[in-house]
């Protein structure tokens, strides 16, 4: 079974869109995928991931086809739903709820999933408690107080201050995808749709 999952990320450059790749394709092997892997197609913007998304859907190329953007915000809808509602995007003929997936409320949001590894990876520094208070939801954190967290928590590590284009796929594919899923709703409801629909085909 062919499946490719369209993601934002990865800018117009080829090396940060290879990064994209790998840190995609990285957590889905840490969620237990290894069998199951889709193709990652790093598509820059989200209407660029958006749009490739809708070509790929309306040709029918692949048995499944996902698209995963940002939320950019709390998610209280369906995935097309809010994309309706936030960009005014169409839900294309021949997809359904399962094809569409949220980061919420982006994908830095999964990084408190897993505050070792921002240890580990920023080292000697790091300042965990300028990161918001653990919660076990961590979708409830609001884009703009994750942004100024990563900035002030890292801004003496040995690293530096976080860095997207520098840090965010190499944190992707290093965080504990266990966490993310335990911590994330939406983390969770992408695996398992993405798990659900390989196993509808035998290899």
């Amino acid at each position: 079974m062919k499946a490719k999952v369209y993601v934002e990320g990865g800018g117009n450059g080829r090396k940060l869109r290879h990064a994209c790749r790998q840190g995609f394709s990285a957590f889905f092997r840490n969620a237990g995928l290894t069998d199951r892997m889709p193709a990652v197609v790093a598509c820059g913007s989200r209407r660029q991931a958006y749009e490739r998304f809708c070509t790929a859907i309306a040709q029918q190329a692949d048995d499944f086809v996902g698209l995963l953007v940002d939320g950019e915000g709390p998610v209280d809808a369906t995935s097309w739903a809010h994309l309706k509602q936030r960009d005014g995007w169409e839900q294309p003929d021949g997809a359904t709820d399962r094809n569409a997936h949220l980061m919420v409320q982006v994908m830095e949001s999964w990084f408190l999933a897993d505050r070792d590894c921002l240890a580990r990876y920023f080292g000697n520094g790091f300042r965990a408690n300028a990161l918001p208070a653990p919660q076990r939801e961590v979708e409830q954190v609001a884009k703009a107080d994750l942004d100024k967290a990563l900035r002030e928590s890292t801004r003496q590590s040995r690293k530096g201050r976080y860095d997207k284009g520098r840090d965010s796929f190499a944190l992707l594919g290093r965080i504990d995808a266990a966490r993310v899923i335990s911590a994330s709703s939406h983390a969770r409801r992408l695996v398992e749709t993405i798990s659900s629909e390989m196993e509808k085909v035998a290899p």
